[in-house]
């Protein structure tokens, strides 16, 4: 069993590089669909996000290639596009999850996204039943402790996303937002965020809804709300506009703006991938664009440098983890066997006293008979534990082989 990972990102391809492996929620479903009967994967969860994309696959042997068959399902030439891939294996790729589930590999480092995605692309690869158990315990691993990371250690201020980094950099600039028009085109996720970001920095922000879901979709506290089809009547009086679907199609082109022959600035900010607005929008007057991969954090300071070092020492415990776990989940059955046979035995052992202990209560404290119920519960659960400490303490400190000679021989004295 092989756990390996290939991914394309924002540290080497560009947005438009990222949006030829781009998928949508459905895209994935279908592709795992396929891919969960290829005869070498076991399990499979695919993370398509506005900076990265990635396969996990837990496979039957370690030659797959992934990036062959990531370019036969996207129908393109893989020598066109393989300086871009990044391919990881076993240790390498543990510890990029580790690291991405918590923002460490993000753009904005610490971002809060980043965590619900990589829980998501989880649960949409169980939803097609296209995970096996090495990938759902390996990502289920890396959310807590990218919780534990995120709890413990602060990475970022609170404000930790596209657009609160988009909006500080423009004011670094000299823009200002109270009292200016904002629309955002789109209403999921980063676009409700995107909403109450401007709403709160003083702007007035209409919302675009599809019209054939304008009667049931909410829309963030304190904004306007029109029809998608009429963002461009709305589009002459903004100062500001926020793009953010996952529309297989530009939301605003070059042609549709033009014929609006606008007469003051407008900035518009493009957080989606595929892009939402065509490029060439940039070359109007008063018009200025900005994609996702304009805007960039310093992760630079000694601070910094300080917690993400602090970070990483939390998830080199969780990540080992998971390695005792993987190393050994052949013989965890084994393991849990001993557990019940060892729990089992202590039971016996200590009922002589603990029915003694039950008389003298029923005599003299009948109150305390259900305290003693209680303890002896404790006491058996306490000695599991030990005996699970034990165990793996063991195997810790001794080699595989000599480990396993003494589950063998452990599961024998129960067995006698």
């Amino acid at each position: 069993m092989s756990i390996q990972m290939l991914g394309i990102d924002h540290m080497k391809a560009s947005i438009d590089v990222r949006t030829v492996f781009s998928f949508t929620k459905k895209a994935i479903g279908e592709t795992l669909e396929k891919w969960k009967e290829h005869p070498q994967i076991a399990g499979c969860v695919i993370l398509s996000t506005c900076n990265r994309m990635e396969i996990w696959v837990s496979s039957v042997e370690e030659e797959l290639d992934l990036y062959d068959l990531l370019c036969q399902e996207k129908k393109v030439d893989p020598k066109e596009y393989e300086e871009y891939v990044v391919c990881r294996r076993e240790g390498e790729a543990v510890q990029h999850l580790f690291e991405l589930a918590c923002g460490l590999q993000s753009r904005i480092l610490g971002e809060d996204q980043i965590i619900t995605q990589v829980k998501d692309a989880l649960t949409l690869a169980r939803d097609q039943y296209a995970t096996d158990n090495v990938l759902e315990v390996l990502f289920r691993m890396a959310v807590t402790a990218a919780k534990k990371v995120k709890t413990e250690v602060t990475l970022s201020d609170a404000n930790s996303s596209a657009i609160h980094k988009a909006v500080q950099e423009l004011k670094e600039q000299g823009y200002c937002f109270t009292g200016k028009n904002c629309m955002v085109i789109g209403n999921g996720e980063m676009g409700k965020l995107s909403a109450n970001v401007f709403r709160e920095q003083g702007a007035s922000v209409t919302v675009t809804v599809r019209q054939y879901r304008s009667g049931v979709v909410q829309i963030p506290d304190g904004c306007s709300r029109i029809d998608y089809g009429k963002r461009l009547e709305l589009l002459p009086s903004c100062d500001y506009v926020v793009s953010a679907t996952s529309s297989p199609n530009y939301t605003l082109t070059r042609e549709s703006l033009e014929a609006l022959h606008l007469d003051h600035d407008v900035v518009m900010i493009d957080l989606a991938v595929p892009r939402d607005i065509e490029v060439a929008v940039n070359e109007l007057d008063h018009v200025t664009l900005y994609d996702i991969d304009y805007f960039k954090a310093d992760h630079t300071s000694a601070q910094v440098k300080e917690n993400i070092k602090k970070a990483e020492a939390i998830l080199d415990v969780q990540m080992h983890e998971f390695f005792d776990w993987y190393e050994g989940r052949d013989v965890i059955e084994q393991v849990q066997v001993i557990k019940k046979q060892a729990t089992e035995d202590f039971h016996l052992r200590i009922q002589k006293q603990v029915r003694e202990l039950q008389r003298t209560a029923q005599e003299k404290a009948p109150q305390e008979v259900e305290q003693i119920d209680r303890l002896q519960e404790y006491v058996e659960a306490a000695a599991g534990k030990v005996i699970n400490k034990m165990i793996f303490g063991m195997k810790s400190r001794l080699s595989d082989q000599a480990f396993r000679e003494c589950i063998e021989a452990i599961g024998d004295v129960f067995r006698e």
